[in-house]
């Protein structure tokens, strides 16, 4: 692979920070830990920052303490203050994010994120991701299939697949990491801020690069979607962009086509 190469040659390679977030994820975090540690890019700094679990998270965690750069054990204020955390920590020239219940499509995955990379004017790129089943991780139920950024389209609800969002880490350095008055959109929040106020220069990967189960904080009930997405339109609106409620609807609708898309390789 290209990194590969670059390696052989005695060239630097690009530094990937990983960071998962965790809180009584005994049941899926190991699949999450083999899963990065299975990755072929050849620098890869993994980050797991934990919310003082009282399952036997941390415990798992420890089997696997010879493959992680950091590890943290500690109350928070909730997912993303715990995603801060993270960033705060990492070392790496690029951050991105797995949740501890998701997983990379493959091994190539990070050799993808570095391609990207490899273009000096990117500052982020994102790619394709699926939704499985949380019992049958192998029935895929939505494909969140992106398409390259232009101008405008966060306003209209779009934003691209945040457990495949990769960024410098001197952007977050720069404008910030995830505001926490948004506990249920923050993610809405950093892409739209990023891409639509910053415009930073994005790449678009046209692969499926995770694999994410069902069952988010903002999509586990017909509440929590109407709560994210008035969360999404205050966001907006507290940075400047022009919406009307009419955006919530938009937001909605915009989710619409994952449910039909079809899986068409990675």
């Amino acid at each position: 692979m290209q990194e590969s190469a670059k390696l052989a040659r005695g060239e630097r390679t690009i530094r990937i920070s990983v960071i998962t977030v965790c809180f009584n994820s005994a049941a899926t975090i190991e699949d999450t830990l083999r899963s990065v540690a299975a990755q072929t890019h050849p620098d890869v700094e993994h980050i797991v920052v934990d919310g003082k679990s009282s399952d036997t998270t941390m415990a798992i965690v420890a089997r696997y303490r010879g493959g992680l750069a950091r590890v943290v054990s500690e109350p928070d204020r909730g997912v993303y203050d715990a995603m801060n955390k993270g960033i705060a920590l990492a070392s790496g020239d690029v951050v991105g994010f797995l949740n501890a219940d998701d997983v990379f499509a493959d091994a190539t995955a990070l050799e993808s994120v570095a391609a990207a990379f490899a273009a000096p004017e990117v500052d982020a790129c994102y790619a394709d991701l699926v939704y499985v089943d949380k019992n049958d991780t192998g029935r895929v139920v939505r494909y969140w299939k992106s398409n390259e950024y232009r101008h405008g389209l966060c306003r209209k609800g779009w934003m691209p697949a945040h457990p495949t969002f990769y960024v410098r880490r001197r952007v977050f350095e720069q404008y910030g990491g995830f505001d926490l008055q948004y506990p249920r959109q923050s993610d809405f929040e950093l892409t739209m801020r990023l891409l639509e106020v910053h415009r930073i220069k994005s790449a678009y990967i046209p692969r499926i690069l995770v694999r994410m189960r069902t069952g988010g904080i903002s999509n586990n009930s017909y509440l929590n979607v109407l709560k994210g997405n008035l969360e999404a339109y205050r966001a907006c609106r507290n940075n400047g962009i022009p919406v009307s409620p009419l955006f919530i609807f938009q937001k909605i609708l915009s989710r619409l086509p994952q449910f039909f898309a079809r899986q068409v390789g990675k």
